[in-house]
């Protein structure tokens, strides 16, 4: 629990999307994982990392789904009402933020999409010390392990993946300085990909540090399936697990990781 006069570190979880390449009858953020909702795993993956408290962006109709499945939240849930887009719903939980009694103390905030559940500790961790440290926005990014090709016309030709650098969240930010930079691209009608993209926009220097490919985004059932199986390898690796892992994910091929995670289960 944060000290009344510790400026609380905020995060912003993005559980507005309408999740069209997943499917199904009930929306991806609330899809059991290992028995919890999507969205309830990435609050507590935040929680474990030093946030202390959460606004969560849900689509229009949603509360209701939303607030049974955060009952039982390590740390407060606030809900807000999402946009037509992700930066619209990323600029209301914001907004909500700098009108909050308390959480408008906040001088550090992370910005998290609700589908990447199993961000480890560790990386929460160094996106808030980054912040502490001065940055003004952070993204944790992962190396991109995949040949890829870019397409032009009927050619295409490979690109050099060397300088490539996959981008995930949570993304943390000095709160005034993400905040200023919504709202001026709000009045300017501009769009964007993500919210170092955003900073970045207006002239601020973007940081990178080193993510987690347990940090994978469900997008598309298979995606649970392989998020089913990391969650249950996190779960009998004990402290500091998520390293194990991510250790054995940059050491192993993409087709044989979860193979050797389900023999470790079995175990």
């Amino acid at each position: 629990m944060v000290n009344e006069h510790t400026p609380p570190v905020v995060a912003v979880v993005v559980a507005a999307g309408l999740g069209t390449r997943f499917g199904g009858p009930v929306p991806k953020q609330v899809t059991s994982l290992t028995g919890k909702a999507v969205v309830a795993v990435a609050v507590e993956s935040l929680a474990a990392g030093g946030c202390d408290e959460a606004v969560v962006v849900v689509k229009e109709g949603m509360h209701n789904h939303l607030q049974i499945a955060l009952a039982a939240s390590p740390i407060p849930v606030h809900f807000v009402t999402g946009g037509d887009t992700r930066q619209d719903s990323v600029r209301n939980g914001l907004r909500f933020i700098a009108q909050h009694h308390r959480l408008s103390d906040a001088t550090t905030v992370l910005i998290h999409d609700a589908v990447r559940p199993l961000v480890p500790a560790y990386v929460v961790e160094n996106v808030i010390a980054a912040v502490d440290n001065g940055a003004v926005a952070v993204t944790p990014v992962i190396d991109v392990v995949d040949t890829i090709r870019q397409i032009d016309g009927d050619t295409s030709s490979v690109v050099d993946r060397s300088t490539l650098r996959a981008v995930q969240t949570p993304q943390g930010f000095n709160r005034a300085v993400i905040t200023e930079c919504h709202e001026q691209l709000a009045v300017e009608g501009g769009s964007v990909t993500d919210d170092i993209s955003c900073c970045e926009r207006y002239g601020h220097h973007a940081t990178l540090i080193e993510g987690s490919r347990m940090s994978l985004k469900i997008t598309e059932p298979v995606d649970l399936d392989i998020a089913e199986v990391f969650a249950k390898a996190t779960a009998g690796a004990g402290h500091h697990s998520g390293r194990r892992i991510g250790r054995m994910l940059r050491a192993a091929k993409p087709s044989t990781v979860a193979r050797r995670l389900s023999r470790g289960n079995r175990r």
